[in-house]
């Protein structure tokens, strides 16, 4: 298996006003002073904070990442943002296909590739969200479901490079319920296979994040799973304490 340096993003959503600054720098003074060493750290806060983190975060070692993107470089799309536009605050990914956007925005898996598509054309790395329904769980398609979203949202193209794949199973985000050790070991197993399929190499070396009420309670546990490279966290990226609480899962 290759070795692969783990990734901690965390997914701020709609959340953050100009007043949360104060967490991320926090988080920022906090790594700057103790970096980690176990693992890359981002956080993707709303748009209207992309520009005004983006010194704090540039000598910290944290990474910066939007929550979503436009397919075009420009042009009439009213409130919607361009990979060229992130790109240009200083982030260097962004975040596609997650589930709220596919509920919320009835996004299917072939805008999410088209989208992907895009990030790579600004240079962004595209963090790309799969996961099952609850329903989809208890009629057991949940590897149907995850396999049928890799395959379709994954563009031609992809690297380990420019690509990061979370899976996150709806039903466990922000609900505090979490999927057995076992679950999560089958399922980023079977992504595994999958993208070794499709890309080889460069499917083996990608890195496979693990999302859903991740916490500092249960980070070292979750991240220990084989296949799992790290996490995409929601709720607890919000506060320092929590977010860094899950860092600190690499840190041993």
């Amino acid at each position: 298996m290759a070795d692969i340096r783990p990734l901690v993003a965390g997914n701020w959503k709609m959340n953050g006003l100009r007043s949360a600054v104060a967490e991320l720098d926090k988080m920022a003074a906090t790594l700057k002073e103790n970096p980690s060493k176990g693992a890359d750290v981002m956080i993707c806060p709303p748009f209207t904070l992309l520009m005004g983190v983006a010194k704090t975060f540039a000598d910290s070692g944290m990474q910066l990442g939007a929550q979503d993107c436009h397919v075009n470089v420009s042009g009439a799309h009213t409130g919607d943002i361009s990979p060229e536009m992130i790109a240009d605050t200083g982030a260097t990914a962004v975040i596609v296909g997650h589930s709220e956007r596919r509920e919320d925005h009835a996004e299917k898996d072939k805008l999410v590739a088209q989208k992907a598509l895009a990030a790579w054309r600004a240079g962004l790395t595209a963090i790309i969200c799969i996961g099952e329904t609850e329903g989809q769980k208890r009629l057991d398609l949940t590897l149907k479901v995850v396999e049928r979203q890799i395959k379709n949202s994954l563009p031609e193209g992809a690297t380990a490079e420019n690509t990061v794949i979370a899976y996150e199973p709806v039903w466990a985000i922000g609900s505090g319920l979490v999927p057995t050790v076992q679950d999560i070991k089958d399922v980023h197993g079977a992504i595994r296979k999958q993208l070794a399929g499709i890309l080889g190499g460069e499917g083996e070396k990608m890195r496979i994040l693990y999302g859903g009420s991740v916490k500092p309670s249960n980070a070292k546990e979750l991240m220990s799973v084989d296949n799992v490279d790290g996490a995409l966290v929601g709720g607890a990226s919000l506060k320092a304490e929590d977010f860094l609480g899950i860092i600190d899962a690499y840190r041993s």
